[in-house]
């Protein structure tokens, strides 16, 4: 009894906390979730795409596959990839490991958290994942302390029984790690294989003929800032009889020395056959083979995984389809038709390398579905030729860096194995950003690229390891301008990621990093060193790994990583020239006053609570006071995750930390200081972009527009206050326009509302590429891969404190607050509920108006609280008519002319309507001028206001010609219900009758001869058709022949109006006469009838 009343105290305890949260959570102004309608926008590209882990096909529908992504999220296809939704994207993780489907329920989905890879760059996830809806909703498992899972395996008869093989953290030992196993679905789980705190499961396959037997891969590796080791005695084989219970180490014929990453698979056509690619000492390995259970080995060949080193393949898949075919998983995948012991290289012509992951189709033998570095594959000749999904947008960007080019900017990133790809912020096309936008500017994987500016013909790329180049954007040519070592001078060591700087003083001056500050004045054509080493200068094979020093015979692998000991960030102050902020990959931050002449060191250990030897991975000198500095560290390669952001006022002599709320479990990568308000600043981090309007005393984070990922770069656009930032695996993303941020305030949040500045519009017709605005993606299919522009026009940015709320909304909430305490509900009373029916929606309008003060529009948009925008297509409303049905035809008005405008926010409640907050102002501007001169664009806007008048008359006279219809067949009912003589009222009705047909002919056509297609005459529609043709894509203004043409179409209006209203007049007094003969009434203009 105890223990219930305490059960039932927790769940009320539990339940009022979590209300108090979410109350104090929305009365929190700088609450994360008071900013989601402030939204970036996702450009992509997909012009390559990026690294994919796992693969599932649903195995009752072929069509329907699940794609997860190193590094972002989980996809979902339910037509062979012709169409992606992401389905992770609001998860607490980004990084994927490995995806299952449960084979009891195909609609039961299980994925596992973290990158099980070895490589450097990798995130980290927190357990596992399961969908009992095909990846709609989702529950976190547990595991939460995994950080990377490499595979789950469901029991075929029973879903309660799942596997999961946890490899664990990579950068430190510890965490959860080995073989887990629940048999309650998730709910409990179960530690069944274990080595040593550095080892975790990599592998782990059932016999399909025995599902008590399953086999398991164990994997020890350690990777630090320094070095990587990718094996060591706890890797090994395993076997269970049991369904994981019990572990036999499986050692006969199998290497003697220390293992590295091991691939495992079994046969399924002989279920006693099993093969393992081993990795052993410094990147070298074999493929051996069991055919009895794993009892015994035989080595068939030395085939290993190469190029970025086994620790970042090495998976075996054992073909379902043919009998010893193996696909041994590499930069170019390795296949072997003999069980192993001869291999050949795939066919990857026009395919990207670096393969992962492969899933087959039971229907077809001859199907592959491979993913790589480069994204999603499939072949339907068995690797003869590749189809590429352009489509998903994975690409993990490193670094970015804008350029000033006209009338809009280029971003270029560099990426993970993915070359430095450079496209355009924006287009003026009709379907926005393709990847036909994009280019690749420079080869192998991409890093910091810079930019010159004030000439956007020149940006410097980078690859790994400091490989820079210069690039001429007219030619396309790349000249190598790496610094290189003088004589009888040592190898310079670079970063993987090499940190380059262009002076804010002088566009041709360049710094860039190794060990030693480089400075070239002539854009890198020569460089002179300006600091000696400015790190520690340690050997890495001396430092610990795994815990203590190893030896020389270990899987050491250094190839394709960082160089140790070399400077990672670079900062110039804009204020004072030579000022630089140098900091390294081991701790220290660097500081010289006089362009290298002289420096002063800080060790990281010395900023208050910062680790001994954090990575600095951003330095970023103050845009308005030389003496403020600011730093971001990195801990993460020691296996703290915690954010480490810093700020100094006295030029790095004493600093303060400014992380504040940032989660704990949060990686920070870059800082950005706003050109403008000084005190705003933005910051990077693995789980998104913060802003902070008070120097870091507060963060908040921008949710709008993305999904949970990784930033690793960020820059602000100084001409289009646009703030760009670089994810790591899902392209790039624009903030249009981020001076919304510049004017929160606490006093702004606290207002009831708020309109923000209004950047100036672009005034153009967009461009035609693919088709025009009625076709997104042209005719190229839905797989077609576009990114949206910004909305055309001019951009209104509000803010509401709090919904506008109803009378029933209003009474509602107070019922509910009654019901909470426990007190009832009574009827409010008829007068409430009928002035609950009557009420109109609350709104907020927008009054637009000219330098003249007309008002050339207004908008109408929600009354709920939050942040919003609304786009202006700087069109006056249509000009058709609203018919009887409330319908209104698609016709656009035509443009303003560009100039001056404001516009005003008003709030209607109910017909109360009230200026919300002050009138912003803003320029329309032309963005280009047409290759033949043009009449002004006054003269020009004129004529459209004149065309659009025209179409209100002809539209309302076309709806009045068909009420007249309408109510002419109407009457003829009326005339055969009353009991009128025959004859005279007949031939009246038939006279009546052809007459408005007669009007219906002069304005839409003889309809005899729309109907089978033969032309007609001119007619007022068509002549207006013709002047809407020659302006409708156009801003050169009317031809000769649209005035001609509106000219004639507003004679015949005019003499067509006329006879309209005699028209009418005629109806109703047959009306009358047919009503006085004992007729009924119809529908329409019948009030005189009566009198």
């Amino acid at each position: 009894m105890i223990n219930s009343l305490s059960t039932k105290f927790l769940i009320s305890l539990s339940f009022f906390l979590n209300i108090t949260i979410l109350q104090s959570q929305k009365s929190d102004i700088w609450s994360d979730d008071n900013f989601t309608g402030l939204e970036f926008r996702s450009i992509g590209p997909a012009l390559m795409s990026g690294r994919i882990s796992d693969i599932a096909i649903h195995p009752e529908d072929e069509n329907t596959w699940y794609v997860t992504v190193g590094s972002g999220n989980v996809w979902k296809t339910q037509n062979s990839g012709i169409t992606w939704d992401p389905i992770f994207d609001d998860q607490a993780s980004y990084s994927i490991g490995c995806v299952t489907i449960d084979p009891n329920n195909p609609e039961v989905v299980w994925i596992g958290t973290g990158e099980d890879q070895g490589g450097r760059h990798f995130g980290y996830g927190d357990g596992v994942y399961k969908s009992l809806d095909g990846g709609k909703n989702w529950t976190n498992m547990g595991l939460k302390n995994s950080e990377r899972i490499s595979k789950i395996v469901i029991h075929p008869k029973n879903s309660n029984i799942v596997w999961v093989a946890v490899q664990g953290p990579l950068w430190s030992s510890g965490g959860q790690r080995g073989l887990y196993k629940t048999v309650d679905g998730g709910k409990n789980w179960k530690l069944v294989l274990k080595d040593n705190k550095w080892t975790g499961a990599t592998e782990v396959i059932l016999d399909p003929s025995n599902n008590k037997v399953m086999y398991a891969a164990l994997w020890q590796r350690h990777r630090t800032v320094a070095a990587y080791m990718g094996g060591g005695p706890g890797s090994g084989i395993y076997k269970s009889y049991d369904e994981g219970e019990t572990w036999k180490k499986l050692t006969n014929g199998l290497p003697k020395s220390n293992m590295g990453k091991i691939g495992l698979d079994i046969s399924r056509q002989n279920n006693d056959i099993l093969y393992a690619a081993i990795e052993l000492n410094r990147r070298t390995g074999g493929v051996y083979k069991s055919i009895d259970g794993g009892e015994n080995w035989t080595k068939q060949s030395n085939a290993v995984a190469g190029a970025t080193g086994p620790h970042y393949y090495q998976e075996l898949y054992v073909s379902p389809h043919h009998f010893d075919r193996l696909y041994l998983m590499d930069a170019n995948m390795q296949i072997s038709d003999d069980g192993g012991k001869t291999f050949y290289r795939m066919n990857e012509k026009n395919k990207h390398g670096d393969n992962h992951a492969i899933a087959f189709k039971k229907s077809d033998p001859d199907y592959l579905l491979v993913g790589s570095d480069g994204g999603l594959y499939e072949s339907y000749d068995l690797t003869k030729t590749w189809r590429y999904m352009a489509n998903l947008p994975l690409t993990q960007f490193y670094d970015l860096a804008l350029d000033d080019a006209e009338p809009f900017y280029n971003i270029f990133g560099g990426t993970q194995d993915n070359n430095t790809q450079g496209g355009p912020s924006r287009t003026d096309s009709w379907q926005g950003i393709q990847n036909s936008d994009w280019r690749v500017v420079l080869n192998w994987d991409g890093h910091q690229p810079a930019t010159e500016p004030g000439n956007p013909n020149i940006m410097y790329g980078q690859r790994q390891q400091g490989t820079l180049a210069r690039i001429d954007m007219i030619t396309g040519e790349v000249t190598d301008v790496q610094p290189q070592p003088r004589d009888k001078e040592n190898y310079e060591r670079f970063n993987w990621d090499a940190p380059i700087l262009v002076s804010p003083h002088k566009p041709q001056r360049l710094y860039f990093g190794s060990q030693r500050v480089w400075k070239s004045d002539n854009r890198g054509d020569s460089w002179q060193p300006i600091s000696g080493d400015l790190t520690r200068n340690q050997n890495r094979f001396d430092l610990p790994i795994m815990g203590s020093k190893q030896s020389w015979d270990n899987a050491w692998d250094v190839l394709a990583m960082s160089n140790y000991n070399t400077i990672s960030a670079i900062s110039e102050s804009p204020i004072k020239p030579g000022l630089l902020y140098v900091g390294t990959d081991d701790g220290y931050i660097h500081i010289s006053e006089n362009d290298g002449k002289s420096w002063r060191r800080i060790e990281v250990k010395k900023l208050a609570g910062a680790p001994s030897y954090a990575y600095v991975n951003d330095l970023k000198a103050d845009n308005f006071n030389e003496n403020v500095v600011y730093a971001v560290l990195d801990n993460h390669k020691y296996g703290d995750f915690r954010p480490y952001v810093y700020k100094s006022t006295d030029k790095g002599k004493s600093w303060r930390s400014i992380s504040s709320n940032i989660p704990e479990r949060t990686l920070t990568w870059r800082i950005v200081q706003d050109h403008v308000k000084k005190d705003l600043l933005f910051l990077a981090t693995e789980f998104g972009i913060y802003f902070s309007i008070n120097s870091g005393k507060r963060w908040s984070k921008i949710k709008g527009g993305v999904p949970t990922i990784s930033f690793r770069d960020l820059a602000i656009h100084k001409r289009e206050n646009d703030l760009v930032g670089a994810s790591f695996g899902r392209g790039f993303y624009v903030f249009d326009d981020m001076s919304v941020f510049r004017e929160l305030s606490n006093a702004q949040m606290q207002s009831p509302a708020s309109l923000f500045s209004v950047r100036k519009a672009w005034w153009y017709i967009p461009r035609s590429h693919l088709g025009f605005g009625d076709r997104p993606k042209g005719t190229q299919g839905d797989s077609y891969f576009t990114a949206k522009n910004p909305p055309f026009g001019a951009v209104f940015t509000y803010y509401l404190k709090s919904d506008s709320k109803s009378s029933l909304a209003i009474r509602q909430d107070k019922e509910k607050a009654l019901l909470k305490d426990g007190k009832s509900v009574g009827f409010p009373g008829w007068d409430a509920v009928e002035k609950e029916r009557r009420e109109l929606k609350s709104e907020v309008i927008f009054i637009v108006s000219n330098s003249k003060g007309e008002i050339v529009r207004r908008l109408n948009a929600p009354a709920k609280q939050g942040f919003h925008r609304i786009a202006w297509d700087l069109r006056y409303p249509s000009p058709s008519v609203i018919k009887n049905s409330g319908r209104q035809s698609s016709m656009l008005g035509f443009m303003v002319p560009p100039g001056k405008y404001s516009v005003k926010m008003f709030l209607n409640n109910n017909g109360q309507v009230s200026q919300m907050s002050k009138e912003q102002f803003f320029d329309v501007v032309p963005l280009r001028e047409g290759a033949l001169p043009t009449k002004s664009h006054d003269e020009i806007a004129a004529f459209w206001r004149l065309y659009e008048n025209t179409i209100k008359i002809a539209s309302s006279i076309q709806a009045e010609i068909s009420n007249l219809m309408t109510k002419i067949e109407k009457t003829k009912l009326a005339l055969d219900q009353s009991r009128s003589s025959s004859g005279d009222i007949e031939a009246k009705y038939s006279l009546l009758r052809n007459k408005i047909l007669d009007l219906d002919e002069r304005v839409s056509g003889n309809r005899s001869k729309s109907g089978p297609g033969e032309k007609n005459n001119p007619t007022v529609s068509s002549r207006l058709y013709v002047v809407g043709r020659i302006m409708e894509y156009s801003t050169y203004g009317p031809t000769e022949t649209a005035k001609e043409q509106l000219e004639l179409s507003q004679k015949e209006l005019s003499s067509i109006e006329d006879t309209l209203d005699n028209l009418d007049n005629d109806l109703n007094a047959l009306l009358t006469v047919i009503y006085n003969s004992g007729g009924p009434l119809i529908e329409g203009k019948t009030g005189s009838i009566t009198k």
